[in-house]
């Protein structure tokens, strides 16, 4: 489980200093928000995400009883996360380009969907939950 939380923190800390780099690059003023915000851009966006989110409680409980009572790969669960999380984090994205009164923030936005993206698609690949979290490899 240390191998797991430090991969995360490890995570959280370069999507940190990628938004640093990129707001110096693009020139993006740090905005205020709260902690866990939702930043809806407007109420489209706003029935958009939510749409999302009940979707995807609904999937994630769908496949957890499929991971836990039909024995289904933990990689499948990680797929279906990864895509939800994608289309999420797009719809944020493209709602923050289109409609906000800040375009660049969409910048941000894609390059954190990127790191984490890739990240869950290299556990997926590479296989490393097993690793990650000090399973036994039978």
């Amino acid at each position: 489980m240390g191998k797991l939380l430090l991969s995360i923190a490890v995570l959280f800390i370069v999507i940190f200093l990628v938004k640093v780099l990129l707001r110096k690059i693009f020139h993006i003023e740090k905005r205020k928000k709260e902690f866990f915000s939702y930043s809806h851009v407007n109420s489209l966006h706003r029935k958009v995400d939510w749409v999302i989110r009940i979707g995807s409680m609904i999937v994630y409980l769908i496949f957890f009883y499929k991971l836990i009572y039909e024995d289904y790969s933990l990689n499948l669960m990680l797929g279906i996360m990864l895509i939800l999380f994608v289309l999420q984090m797009a719809v944020q994205a493209f709602f923050e380009w289109r409609y906000s009164e800040h375009p660049k923030e969409a910048i941000l936005t894609a390059s954190e969907m990127a790191i984490l993206a890739l990240a869950i698609g290299a556990v997926i690949w590479f296989d490393l939950m097993k690793f990650l979290i000090d399973a036994p490899v039978s």
